[in-house]
């Protein structure tokens, strides 16, 4: 089991430079934006930068801190990423511009390499125990608490998935992002 600290994880710059990401997970271990199948980061938002290009990639966004940001995609279709713990999945190949909604927000991606992987992001909410997939590779404490096996994760940890775990413990006010992801074959 890997556990991971947000606060702990090192921000490095967008591909295109113009905002931070810190990133939880990555498959292949070791590829960069070029290379991965997958990857899961949490990113802050703090001007009204567009996002990078990921020809061939599917994204997943979900806001965690803040009031979020009007995102238009493409010059036409715009979607408001101001709900909590809302997913949106949009195309990495879109042009994305931002108008923030009020400030510095922060958010949980997931990006899947079309070719070679498909996965979506679940938001488990409140207490009671949550049977973890087959296909679980990450799952992020977004907001009260979490216990996986002896081990509790507070608001901001993400536990990596690397051995089979049967259910996870979550508290009255816990909101968990499980991201699940199989790899296709060929």
């Amino acid at each position: 089991m890997s556990l991971l600290g947000v606060s702990s994880l090192h921000a490095v710059p967008w591909k295109n430079g113009l905002g931070t990401t810190r990133e939880l997970a990555i498959y292949p271990s070791g590829a960069d934006t070029e290379s991965f199948l997958w990857r899961i980061s949490i990113a802050d938002v703090t001007d009204a930068a567009p996002f990078s290009s990921f020809p061939g990639v599917d994204r997943s966004i979900t806001l965690l801190e803040g009031a979020g940001f009007i995102m238009t995609l493409d010059g036409a279709r715009e979607h408001a990423l101001t709900t909590a713990y809302a997913p949106f999945a949009f195309p990495g190949e879109a042009s994305i511009d931002v108008a923030l909604a009020g400030g510095a927000t922060r958010d949980f991606n997931l990006m899947l390499r079309r070719a070679g992987a498909r996965g979506t992001v679940e938001v488990w909410a409140g207490a009671g125990h949550r049977h973890v997939p087959e296909d679980a590779v990450l799952l992020h404490c977004a907001r009260g608490a979490l216990r996986v096996e002896d081990t509790s994760l507070g608001a901001g940890d993400s536990w990596l998935v690397s051995t089979p775990v049967q259910d996870v413990a979550l508290n009255d006010d816990a909101v968990v992002l499980a991201v699940r992801v199989t790899l296709l074959q060929g």
